[in-house]
Order: structure tokens, then C-alpha cells, then sequence
């Protein structure tokens, strides 16, 4: 029996592998002779360095970057050496959750960061880069992160604009004498999975500048002030356009990837698919096993496990999925090629007991025996 587990990692309990591994286990147990294959998985999001990471044995780095607000922070990405690839989360180094509830505000925040990051992996020898861009607390059109990468972003005094959203209130020119050499050979996949354009109703700065400190006001200027910026890019990079899906993604940032980089925006369960190579393992699979820390409703709207089963149904194979917690609309799963899905909760517990890395693990492998116990038998 050849069986390939591909499960996200179940946020503050396990990671992608760690729960792969416990799936694994409780395989075993029943039958050890069964080949479990143990591959990685994400959404492009939060976990995906650490899953890319473990899974397709690549390195950890830590660089000490400027953070959202202007201050040091330890951003850690990883690098894939066989293909020089960076991985790279841009909330580890411009991220909400590296802002307090009182000092989120998108007029200071910057991405300046990210571009320190990128340049870091740069040095180090990628040419290849996977970027998710969720969780920003910015909203600068990504001209920080540009900004470290040499590009100049001038007011009318011929001097860089200051960090944040209000830099480009003041921004008057456009120049790339100074890029970094090397960012042209550079190539980037974003896993992105917001279509909102740049500027206007559905833009960056009206759908997503509240939950960044954005009031009102701020929205207005901010959407103005991006608008501008589009145009003032377009007058030197004839492809940028402000309209275009996932341009407002992470406040502007996937605007300035598509116009000022070699770059392509994509779903992150596409990109860590494609990264990993999981169809190569799944074709030839009896049985394939999936999950996530909580399986809903949204699951089935193209989260990491239902991209998992979409593949495994291109070759006809069984699906199972494993959860820590499962809502009644869960079942919607079974319409997207999960065949059967398993909370893992062994009993009446405390939601601290239940997050606990030892006791997930062991619940994981635990319903994973049973399960496979009932499979054997079918």
C-alpha cells in the first residue's frame, strides 16, 4: 500500500510535516509494511517557509531587517539550494502582527523590510523566489520594498519619500539608476489569493486599510496618493496597470512585484503544489491523506486540503482528511473531492490541551490508525 500524506499544518499545534509524520504513525501501526510518503503542504500563508523548508530539505535563514514601523526585526525565510530558490513570507518582516493594536497605522507602516529581505537572498545566491504576501499591515504600494532595492522614489527635492503610505503624498518622480544589478535575472511567483485592484471601491485602501488603523480620511488620501503613484509608474514601466487582480494585494504590494519585477501572481496552493511536485506523487498513490487544523464551509472554497483532493481526483484516487476541528458546513468537502473527513479530538477537552504539540500528535495518530483500520477492510 503506497499512501502520500499532504496536510497543512494545524496552526499553533503542529506543523505541515510534524502532522504527516503523525498520520504516518498511526499507519504503522497497522500495517508496517505500508509506504506512507510524508510531503508538505500550505497555502502560500502563514507556515509556508517552514513547510517548503522541512519538506523539500532547504535551510532556515534569520536577517535582521526594518520592521513595519522603522524598528529592527528578525525576519526568517528559507532557501532552497538545489534551485536557488528563496522562500519568503512577507508578514515575517512587514506583518499586523508585528504591530500593536495602538500604533497600526498604514501612514507609517512600510515594506521596506521585504525589500531588505529579498536582497539578503539576493547575496546569498537565489534567483528564484516564492513571496506570500498575506497579513501586511502596510499600505505604501510597495514602494519601501522597492526603495531597498534601489529603486528611487523621489519628492520634489530630489530625496527618497519617507516610509509609509504617506510617502507618496510626496512623491514627484520615479527613478531606477540605482537597482540592484541582480534583480534582473530574478524571477518571482506571489502566492497571492486577493483579486482586489490597486485604487478605487475594492482597492487596497477602502477594503483593507481599516483593519490596519486606517480611518476614513486616511482611506481617501491613501487611495488618491496610490493613484498618482500608478500613473507616475506607468509613464516609465509601459506594463503597470493599476487595475489589474491582485495589484492591491498586501496594500499595493502585489502592484509594485507586477510592475517594477519579474513577477507572477498566483494562488498559493498552486504555487506549493507546483513547488513541491505532489502530482508526482500522488499518480501512483493508493491513497491519499489531507487535512488542516479546522475543516468549515471555507475549506471547500479552494483552501490548501480541496487543492490536495483536486489533484488526487485527477488520477482517481481516494481522499481522506484529517482535522482538529470540524463544522457542521464542512461537508461541503465532500463535493470537492474529500471522500471522508475525521475530527481528531479523542475527547471533552480544554482548547489549551487540545493545541498542545505532543497531544496533537497523538491524537492524529490515534484517529489515523482507526481510520485505516476501516479502510484495510473495505
Amino acid at each position: 500500500m503506497k499512501i502520500v500524506t499532504a496536510i497543512d499544518s494545524f496552526k499553533g499545534s503542529m506543523t505541515s510535516m510534524e502532522a504527516g509524520q503523525a498520520a504516518a504513525e498511526g499507519i504503522q501501526r497497522v500495517d508496517v509494511d505500508a509506504e506512507v510518503i510524508v510531503r508538505p503542504l500550505a497555502d502560500g500563508g502563514e507556515g509556508t517557509v517552514e513547510a517548503l523548508v522541512s519538506g523539500m530539505n532547504g535551510t532556515l535563514q534569520k536577517v535582521q531587517v526594518t520592521g513595519p514601523l522603522g524598528e529592527p526585526v528578525i525576519c526568517e525565510y528559507g532557501i532552497i539550494e538545489s534551485t536557488k530558490t528563496a522562500v519568503i513570507e512577507m508578514a515575517g518582516a512587514a506583518g499586523i502582527t508585528l504591530v500593536s493594536d495602538e500604533e497600526r497605522n498604514p501612514l507609517n507602516t512600510t515594506t521596506y523590510g521585504v525589500g531588505e529581505v529579498i536582497r539578503d537572498a539576493i547575496d546569498k545566491g537565489c534567483r528564484r523566489f516564492l513571496v506570500g504576501i498575506g497579513g501586511s499591515a502596510t499600505n505604501d504600494g510597495g514602494v519601501g520594498m522597492l526603495q531597498a532595492l534601489g529603486y528611487g522614489f523621489l519628492d520634489k527635492d530630489g530625496n527618497q519619500v519617507p516610509f509609509g503610505a504617506k510617502g507618496l503624498k510626496v512623491l514627484e518622480e520615479i527613478t531606477d539608476t540605482y537597482v540592484l544589478p541582480e534583480l534582473k535575472e530574478c524571477k518571482f511567483k506571489i502566492a497571492c489569493d486577493v483579486t482586489n485592484a490597486l485604487c478605487g471601491e475594492q482597492g487596497c485602501s477602502a477594503v483593507f486599510g481599516p483593519q490596519k488603523g486606517a480611518t476614513p480620511e486616511m482611506i481617501c488620501q491613501m487611495d488618491q496618493w496610490l493613484g498618482y503613484y500608478a500613473a507616475l509608474a506607468k509613464e516609465k514601466f509601459p506594463k503597470a496597470d493599476a487595475k489589474q487582480e491582485g495589484t492591491g494585494a498586501a496594500g499595493g504590494l502585489g502592484f509594485a512585484f507586477l510592475t517594477f519585477t519579474d513577477a507572477v501572481l498566483e494562488s498559493g496552493i498552486k504555487i506549493v503544489l507546483e513547488e513541491t511536485q505532489l502530482e508526482e506523487y500522488v499518480k501512483d498513490a493508493d491513497l491519499v491523506i489531507t487535512g488542516e487544523g479546522r475543516m468549515d464551509g471555507q475549506t471547500a472554497m479552494g483552501k490548501a486540503p480541496v487543492g490536495v483532493a483536486a489533484l488526487a481526483k485527477k488520477y482517481g484516487k481516494p481522499v481522506l482528511a484529517f482535522a482538529g476541528a470540524v463544522e457542521r458546513d464542512a461537508r461541503k468537502c465532500n463535493e470537492h473531492g474529500i471522500d471522508a473527513f475525521f475530527p481528531i479530538l479523542r475527547g471533552v477537552v480544554t482548547l489549551e490541551e487540545a493545541m498542545k504539540n505532543e497531544n496533537a500528535k497523538r491524537n492524529l495518530a490515534d484517529t489515523a490508525e482507526q481510520v485505516y483500520r476501516t479502510f484495510t477492510i473495505l
